[in-house]
């Protein structure tokens, strides 16, 4: 039976360390469902747990599924005010639907004042690619769960999506707080079987060959010879910074 760990209101708000035993709760978290991995995290993180979604090729099933357990859980995505036109789309639709507590956070410099400031820094190699990231993703994510006062937050990465996520454990303790990633060993199929089951769709970009869904000068279809992860930055890396960092 999954252990339900000390309240996190007792947990000193500066601890750097987990106060259970996240090995063994892992190990736990491993053999249980999606959905109990869901469970266990609105258990011990009440009121200090938020959903994070980019609203992405798949997303739907991660927000659907916390939804129906805590309908009124926080849910943070960043605009970078360069995604597709589809996905402001999307994101009002499954807003709407699910009724979701949207709360969007964007860079402090918007995108013409930084064009204006820097030029195009997703066309000036890597070191651009990571200095647009962390201005446009990072730091609007940090700053989005100081204000929300998040202990933990959900999020719905895949071990099959990329090589860098293939390690990941269901739990992640970083920067004094807990990633509870409920989805971590589902497949493109889980996935679809979900999708199907509640009638939920795909990023309406899903059926033109797109497989991971960013900003719109960064994001290209997948085609013959080419794996996914170079579907993202032009192949120069597969993260945004987001689940590296923060």
């Amino acid at each position: 039976m999954m252990t339900q760990a000390t309240a996190q209101s007792d947990l000193p708000a500066k601890d750097t360390q987990p106060w259970f035993d996240l090995d063994a709760m892992n190990r736990e978290m491993e053999a249980s469902s999606a959905e109990r991995r869901v469970a266990w995290g609105l258990e011990n993180f009440p009121g200090r747990i938020v959903l994070t979604s980019s609203f992405g090729a798949q997303s739907a099933v991660c927000l659907h599924m916390v939804a129906a357990q805590k309908p009124d859980i926080p849910v943070v995505m960043i605009d970078t005010g360069y995604l597709f036109p589809e996905t402001y789309r999307f994101i009002d639709e499954l807003s709407e639907r699910l009724s979701l507590k949207l709360h969007i956070y964007r860079a402090q410099v918007g995108p013409a004042w930084q064009e204006a400031r820097y030029g195009k820094l997703w066309e000036q190699g890597l070191e651009g690619i990571e200095r647009y990231n962390q201005m446009n993703k990072v730091e609007p994510m940090q700053r989005a769960l100081k204000d929300l006062a998040a202990r933990a937050w959900i999020s719905g990465l895949r071990r099959q999506q990329a090589k860098s996520r293939q390690s990941l454990d269901v739990l992640l303790w970083r920067n004094g707080r807990c990633k509870i990633h409920p989805l971590i060993d589902w497949t493109d199929r889980d996935v679809y079987r979900y999708l199907t089951q509640h009638q939920l769709p795909y990023h309406p970009l899903w059926e033109q060959g797109y497989v991971s869904i960013g900003d719109v000068h960064t994001t290209r279809r997948l085609v013959d010879g080419m794996s996914p992860e170079e579907t993202r930055f032009f192949g120069l890396k597969r993260e945004c910074g987001l689940h590296e960092h923060v």
